[in-house]
C-alpha cells in the first residue's frame, strides 16, 4: 500500500447504518442532525433578540425545512444533468442523494418569511437569527455526501484524497484513484461562514435581515470555487457549471442588496447597542423594533 492510500480519507462501504434490526439512511440521518442544530441556534438567537421564542423558531422552521427539502428536490429534478424528470418514480428518493441548495433556500426562506408573519414575528428579525444556523445545517448535511459516495471533486495526488469504491468510481478512472473530498470542503467552509457570521453579528450591529445577504454572499462564494472541482456530471454554459452561474446570480443580488438598503438608510439615526444575540439570558429584553412599512 502506498504512502498516498495511508494518508488517504476512507469513505463507508455502505449508506446506511444498521442499529439492530432499525436500518437508517445515513444521508437522511446527516440532513437531520444538520437541521437539529440549525433550528436549534437560530431559536437561542431569537429567544435572545427578543423579537420572539424558541416555540416560535420552532414553528417556523416546520414549515421552512419542509419547504426547503420540496424546493432543494424540485431544483434537483429541474436542473440535474442525469435529467431525474423522466424518471418520475424516483421523484421521492431523497435518501439516495439529489437536493439542490439553490432551490430549498429559495424555497425554504420564502415559506420561513411566510410563517414568521403568522407568528408576528418580525421577518427581517428571523432572517438575522437564522443567518448563522443556516451554513451550520448545511456543514453537517453535506456528510451525507460522504456516506453516499458522491458529488466529489477530480482527482488529486493530495494526502486527503477520497478513495472511492469502484461500484461508485466515474467511468473511465481505475481503481485506487483517489479525488478531491468536496462534502468536506464545503462542510468547512461553512463551518466557518457560521463562525465568521456570529462574529459579525458580535462586533458590528447590522441593520436586521443584512447579515443573512451577508451569508448568502459567503456562500455563495465558497460553492463557486467547490462547483470547480466537481467532476459530476452538470449542465454547464460559458465554461461554468449551472451552480456556479446560480451562485454567481446570488452574490450579485446579495451584494446590491446591500448596497441599496445603506443607500436608503444612509441618513437613519445610529442605533443603541443591545443584547449580544449569540447569548441566551434568562429574561432577554426586548428590541425596539418596528417593521417599516413598505
Amino acid at each position: 500500500m502506498t504512502v498516498g492510500l495511508l494518508a488517504s480519507i476512507p469513505s463507508p462501504s455502505d449508506g446506511t447504518l444498521d442499529i439492530g434490526p432499525l436500518s437508517i439512511h445515513a444521508y437522511g440521518l446527516m440532513i437531520a442532525l444538520g437541521v437539529i442544530a440549525g433550528v436549534w441556534l437560530a431559536g437561542r438567537r431569537l429567544a435572545a433578540s427578543g423579537a420572539g421564542t424558541r416555540d416560535d423558531m420552532a414553528n417556523i422552521a416546520v414549515w421552512a425545512v419542509a419547504a426547503g427539502v420540496i424546493g432543494a428536490r424540485i431544483y434537483y429534478i429541474i436542473t440535474d444533468a442525469s435529467e431525474p424528470w423522466r424518471e418520475p418514480g424516483k421523484w421521492l428518493q431523497v435518501w439516495k442523494g439529489g437536493l439542490g441548495i439553490p432551490g430549498g433556500l429559495i424555497l425554504g426562506t420564502l415559506v420561513g418569511m411566510w410563517a414568521a408573519k403568522r407568528r408576528n414575528v418580525p421577518v427581517p428579525m428571523l432572517l438575522t437569527a437564522a443567518a448563522p444556523a443556516i451554513p451550520l445545517s448545511q456543514a453537517i448535511g453535506r456528510w451525507g455526501n460522504w456516506f453516499n459516495q458522491e458529488l466529489f471533486g477530480r482527482p488529486t495526488t493530495l494526502p486527503w484524497g477520497l478513495e472511492i469504491d469502484d461500484a461508485h468510481l466515474p467511468e473511465g478512472y481505475p481503481s485506487g484513484t483517489l479525488f478531491h473530498p468536496t462534502f468536506l470542503y464545503e462542510s468547512l467552509w461553512n463551518f466557518a461562514l457560521c463562525g465568521v457570521l456570529l462574529l459579525i453579528d458580535k462586533k458590528i450591529r447590522l441593520r436586521p435581515g443584512r447579515l443573512m445577504a451577508v451569508y448568502v454572499m459567503g456562500y455563495s462564494i465558497g460553492r463557486f470555487w467547490v462547483e470547480s472541482l466537481r467532476i459530476d456530471p452538470a449542465n454547464s454554459g460559458g465554461g461554468w457549471r449551472l451552480n456556479q452561474w446560480t451562485a454567481a446570480v446570488f452574490f450579485v443580488l446579495s451584494a446590491g442588496y446591500l448596497v441599496l438598503d445603506h443607500l436608503r438608510h444612509r441618513n437613519d439615526p445610529a442605533p443603541e447597542p443591545e443584547t449580544d444575540a449569540t447569548v441566551d439570558p434568562s429574561e432577554p429584553e426586548a428590541v425596539d423594533y418596528v417593521p417599516e412599512n413598505e
